[in-house]
């Protein structure tokens, strides 16, 4: 799925990458989560936002815009 989508952020917290996930969609970015965590209860490994390569731009504006890191 990599190809043709940009990796914006990361983090070890589903919620925070669902947020996030919803900021950029109300903001008219696609958005999407890939968890590639190990399991849903040990939570190791990261989770990954990405956008389409062509929305990447306005979507690392949005992270600056809203502080996010």
């Amino acid at each position: 799925m990599n190809e043709g989508w940009t990796k914006i952020f990361t983090t070890e917290d589903a919620i925070e990458a669902e947020i996030l996930k919803q900021g950029l969609i109300e903001n008219d970015i696609v958005a999407v989560v890939m968890n590639k965590q190990d399991s849903p209860h040990k939570m190791f490994g990261v989770i990954s936002v990405m956008v389409p390569d062509a929305e990447a731009e306005r979507a690392i504006q949005y992270l600056s815009d809203n502080e996010i890191k």
